[in-house]
């Protein structure tokens, strides 16, 4: 199990979409781990729930070939290539010195407005493709911007959610299950149900105790209420680690540009915000309290799968917070995403040619991640 994942970690380039297609040509094509309806079972679930899809696919998978360790090995093995690589990374920023490399820092953080821009257009296309969830996407982006912080951020997507319930109800029924309950028992889903809601709720109380307590609060919180994909991770992030002062918004607009051109979860930039706190402490820290409450719902919500999407309410309600995840990220390219990178009008021209290259011309994160760097590097010294 570990070393198919980490085959897998080593080489999903090019966000979730992409990496369930990877799983689905190595797990369902060529080793038939399961087959075509309990995988499509299991994706619908992962984007039902809020937290890392793709990872918490390959959770679901490990956990339905080798029990509890195979569902740790599967995530452990698709998530520690890119968490290392961007821990060293937090942990060399220190060391960038001289026009060329201040230039390719800033290329870095001018390429998080293309890339964001881009889910933004890619979401809002699939996400909101009605009057109403376009509505929802307004009105929550409106809100975030307004309303600073979590609290903004939570109650865009708690608000979407009770508008999906009145305005989004109707369409297609879900397709049945192809693998029920993965071998999870109701009594273990409804412990991990428990343990979600009592760090949730519990952790912030205990925050003040000690430093490690109140990082670990803020990155398990931004994992718990990310919907949408891992874009998202990116307002809900910044509120928790940038605005307390624990990173510097060019820091963290940097590692968010880096990120794109690893393999593996968009997560992980978990690993490199916490090693600019902690090191390498801090960097396991942040990657395990992010990613926790995702693996946690999984658990939780496998043996009442079927039940749940059969609910035209839950459906309901999961477009309208869809629709609002829209909102909250164009709210965050708006804010501290275009206001930290963006300085002149080279830096549009540059955030405008990887927006093309990525949109239209189909290039991968990584290539445009690359050719920003340089061009970064090439404007800092013309």
């Amino acid at each position: 199990m570990f070393g198919t994942f980490l085959k897998l970690g080593l080489t999903s380039f090019g966000g979730p979409v992409a990496h369930l297609g990877y799983f689905r040509e190595e797990l369902v094509v060529r080793r038939r781990w399961i087959g075509e309806a309990g995988y499509a079972d299991l994706v619908a679930l992962c984007q039902f729930l809020p937290g890392p899809a793709s990872s918490q696919v390959g959770f679901a998978m490990g956990l339905l070939r080798g029990g509890a360790l195979g569902g740790l090995a599967a995530w452990a093995a698709f998530t520690l290539p890119s968490a290392i690589i961007l821990a060293l990374f937090a942990m060399g920023l220190g060391t960038v010195q001289g026009p060329l490399g201040a230039g390719a820092l800033h290329g870095l953080k001018v390429v998080a407005v293309a890339i964001v821009a881009q889910a933004v257009w890619g979401m809002a296309r699939s996400l909101c493709p009605d009057l109403p969830r376009a509505g929802i996407a307004v009105a929550a982006g409106v809100l975030a911007f307004l309303v600073a912080g979590a609290f903004g951020q939570v109650g865009a997507i708690a608000l979407g959610a009770l508008a999906g319930l009145v305005l989004c109800r109707g369409g297609a029924e879900a397709p049945g299950s192809g693998a029920e309950g993965f071998g999870v028992s109701r009594r273990a889903g409804v412990a991990a149900l428990v343990a979600f809601g009592v760090l949730l709720l519990g952790l912030p109380l205990l925050a003040q105790a000690s430093s490690g307590l109140a990082v670990f609060d803020s990155f398990y919180r931004a994992g718990a209420l990310v919907f949408g994909g891992g874009h998202v991770v990116l307002p809900l992030l910044e509120a928790e680690v940038v605005r307390p002062g624990w990173v510097r918004q060019e820091d963290f607009l940097a590692g968010y540009g880096a990120a794109q051109a690893v393999p593996g979860p968009l997560f992980t930039f978990a690993a490199y915000l916490g090693a600019l706190i902690g090191g390498w402490g801090g960097a396991a820290l942040g990657l395990v309290a992010v990613f926790l409450p995702g693996l946690l719902l999984v658990v939780g919500a496998l043996p009442f799968w079927a039940g749940l999407r059969a609910r035209p309410g839950a459906r309901a309600a999961l477009r309208g917070a869809n629709a609002a995840v829209v909102g909250l990220l164009a709210a965050a390219l708006a804010g501290p995403v275009w206001q930290g990178a963006v300085l002149g009008w080279e830096d549009v021209a540059l955030a405008a040619v990887g927006f093309v290259l990525l949109v239209w011309a189909r290039v991968p994160s990584w290539g445009v991640v690359a050719l920003s760097a340089a061009g970064g590097a090439v404007l800092a010294v013309v």
